[in-house]
């Protein structure tokens, strides 16, 4: 996914937090690049610390678009088209980027396998890891 990285500041263990704005929707996040990379467009791997919870954190998306925006409490929602991995893990494919999440147990019914879902997590569980094409 492509996104413009911006100055946002530092957290007490010292990681710089940086708000993304993409053509799906903007939030604030772990920045695990250069420092120097801040305040430019980057291809971006989202990175995810915290589980996949069906009926928790996860649940079935009341829009059939993909997004990514920041709830009223402060958690990252992400939303977009869910895929099951068959080996304790799922992705969620939003804008063409999958983003990788295991799975609290119980694991979804294999009937939620590619419908659109949005998943809410703690934003200090996100990180934005930048690669080249």
């Amino acid at each position: 996914m492509l996104v413009q990285v911006e100055a946002v500041g530092q957290v007490a263990d010292g990681r710089a937090t940086v708000r993304v704005r993409s053509e799906v929707g903007a939030t604030a996040a772990f920045w695990c690049g250069d420092p120097t990379g801040v305040g430019r467009e980057h291809h971006v791997e989202w990175t995810v610390d915290e589980d996949m919870a069906w009926g928790c954190n996860t649940r079935p998306a009341s829009l059939f678009s993909p997004g990514v925006a920041e709830a009223e409490d402060g958690r990252i929602v992400f939303r977009g088209r869910l895929g099951l991995t068959g080996d304790g893990g799922a992705f969620l494919e939003v804008a063409g980027t999958r983003i990788l999440f295991d799975l609290a147990d119980p694991p979804p019914s294999t009937a939620v396998d590619g419908i659109w879902a949005e998943v809410r997590v703690e934003r200090n569980s996100v990180s934005l890891w930048p690669y080249l094409l």
